[in-house]
């Protein structure tokens, strides 16, 4: 099992800056967050730390805003349970509920029932709320879906729930993989699961991908991504912040994607795009 490094940030003032700060925290390594009353917990395999990156990221140098943070290691940290202290059951537009099995049942439309290995990918981070409000209005009747860093696989999940044919998840985490398994027999649903990057992606087509990863790897799998997604084909992106968007958007432009709908909650964004 790797070791994490567990960082206390400190944050003043809080709001918006810890959305910014995770969205920076995220493009150097850290997967996991707990936002706290002052600031964030967040995590980081202690193999992928680099302290030159950490002072590096802009949050730092910002006069608007003071940061400061501790660490320790946590060796063997059990993710199950940080995640169980701090998961709430969560309400998209009261159309999507994600929840574990310990939670009652929200009688909601669409049901998805989770339990990652990772805090990360639950639905509590605005991105993973903001793809799913997305995809409430996309059509996936027989759709054949790509979910790219699948993470728990919700999203993978629920295009099946809506309808969609074959389905693949990938992830370059070997948890994330185990635990997508997990996930997809735990709401009944076929999922064809790998563990790998854009890279092992192949000369499969697709008519949606789904992307929420962050701003990094999207430019640079993006031209991937387009290679196979079919004619007409639809590519939905999360993982950024507002001030990601123009940088993004410039990448697809060249690779003639066409921005369909722009989501924005809090400081994090989702794009909606058309080949």
């Amino acid at each position: 099992m790797n070791s994490y490094l567990e960082f206390n940030f400190k944050i003043s003032p809080l709001q918006p800056w810890n959305e910014i700060l995770m969205a920076e925290l995220i493009e150097i390594g850290f997967d996991s967050f707990t936002e706290e009353n002052d600031g964030i917990l967040a995590y980081i395999q202690k193999e992928l730390f680099n302290e030159n990156e950490l002072q590096q990221i802009h949050l730092l140098q910002n006069e608007e805003v003071k940061v400061n943070y501790t660490f320790h290691e946590m060796p063997n940290i059990n993710w199950n349970e940080e995640w169980e202290k701090n998961f709430d059951p969560i309400n998209v537009e009261n159309q999507v509920s994600i929840r574990a099995e310990f939670h009652e049942n929200q009688n909601l439309p669409h049901e998805i029932i989770i339990q990652p290995k990772m805090s990360f990918g639950t639905g509590h981070h605005a991105t993973t709320y903001l793809m799913i409000q997305q995809m409430l209005d996309m059509d996936f009747e027989n759709k054949t879906v790509l979910d790219m860093g699948c993470g728990t696989s919700v999203l993978a999940i629920f295009a099946k729930q809506k309808g969609a044919g074959k389905t693949v998840a990938i992830d370059i985490d070997e948890w994330s993989v185990e635990n997508s398994k997990e996930n997809a027999a735990r709401n009944n649903v076929e999922l064809e699961i790998s563990q790998g990057t854009a890279d092992n992606l192949g000369n499969e087509n697709f008519d949606i991908i789904l992307a929420n990863i962050n701003r990094n790897i999207l430019i640079s799998d993006i031209p991937t991504y387009v290679s196979v997604l079919n004619n007409g084909g639809q590519l939905l992106l999360s993982g950024l912040c507002f001030f990601d968007v123009d940088d993004i958007l410039e990448v697809c432009t060249e690779h003639n994607l066409t921005l369909k709908r722009k989501l924005q909650r809090e400081e994090w964004v989702s794009l909606l795009l058309e080949k």
